[in-house]
């Protein structure tokens, strides 16, 4: 047992518990490189919150969010991985091994990490979104939109995001609102010409969600301000069945941007085709370094490359030593 104060030393730690951290464990538990999994606040990572999961290969039936990410724990579980709960909140990446501390109070050296924290969805902070998060509220459409065939639904931005979301969902649904919070679009001219052409698409300029009405079956309507604060305002309500959220994506990087390379929005830059960041013996895997695909199976293959990656430079590491 390891008092709170006294360090301990891993091999390989990885630092999350979506699909990339789960993929990179069962790779890296295989080549025996005993690694260490630290859960993150969300266990499971973000497929937890999403309800129905059909287009992961291998499950023909479609899972659910939570037991996909269940089967991926006992399978990294079974090689060996040791998976603890537990939150990075701060990082030494100056000096090698590499130092990390969890909780604010464990202290652990590794010879190599792999970054998996993934990114968060931007949701508007309404309650009534928290509520129907998961039944009618979605942050992905190409994850959920499959769901709302021939239905009514709506998509909150006003960026390249939310016009691709926007008209990949109104091949599938009768109808689709586009929720824009200013009196245009920010989104590239090629994506808005797309929108307009879009005959199913209606925006809504201008207009801000007040809540989400529903049941217990889920969304059923919007209640919208059009022209929030001016002598004009106006509200009207929409009905919807669905309520997707397209106003970004957060990385869940702070913690390590003091060592380790970010974009502008924070997203950790690799190397190449490679999950190489500017640190050695640092690697990154999954949404924290994908803002384009942002989907589990791409996640997971990430996950393969970073265990991949680190197994080369722990062995070229050992090398040198001898």
């Amino acid at each position: 047992m390891i008092m709170s104060g006294e360090m301990e030393r891993i091999k390989c730690l990885i630092i999350g518990s979506g699909p990339a951290g789960y993929t990179a464990a069962i790779y890296a538990a295989r080549a025996n490189l005993k690694p260490v999994v630290y859960t993150g606040m969300q266990m499971g990572g973000q497929l937890t919150t999403t309800t129905e999961v059909e287009n992961f290969p291998g499950y023909p039936e479609g899972v659910t969010g939570p037991v996909l990410m269940e089967d991926l724990r006992k399978q990294a579980e079974r090689f060996g991985t040791d998976i603890r709960f537990g939150i990075v909140t701060d990082v030494d990446f100056s000096v090698h091994p590499l130092k990390v501390t969890v909780d604010g109070e464990k202290h652990i050296e590794a010879d190599a990490v792999i970054i998996a924290t993934g990114a968060s969805a931007k949701y508007l902070g309404l309650p009534s979104e928290e509520k129907f998060r998961g039944m009618g509220v979605s942050a992905c459409a190409t994850c959920d939109g499959f769901f709302y065939r021939g239905k009514d639904v709506a998509v909150v931005g006003g960026g390249d995001t939310a016009c691709e979301e926007a008209t990949y969902l109104a091949g599938l649904c009768n109808k689709v609102y586009l929720i824009v919070r200013k009196n245009y679009l920010r989104a590239s001219k090629a994506m808005q010409d797309r929108v307009f052409k879009t005959p199913n698409i209606e925006i809504l300029f201008e207009h801000n969600t007040l809540e989400l009405l529903g049941s217990d079956m889920g969304v059923e309507g919007a209640r919208l301000v059009y022209r929030k604060g001016q002598p004009d305002e106006a509200e009207k309500t929409i009905k919807i069945d669905g309520f997707f959220l397209a106003i970004g994506h957060h990385p869940n990087s702070e913690v390590f941007q003091k060592y380790v390379k970010t974009d502008e929005q924070g997203y950790i830059v690799t190397e190449g085709a490679s999950t190489r960041t500017n640190v050695p013996g640092v690697f990154a895997a999954g949404d924290i370094m994908d803002p384009v695909y942002r989907q589990g199976i791409a996640a997971a293959g990430s996950g393969c490359r970073a265990a991949i990656d680190a197994e080369r430079y722990l062995g070229e590491l050992e090398a040198q030593q001898h």
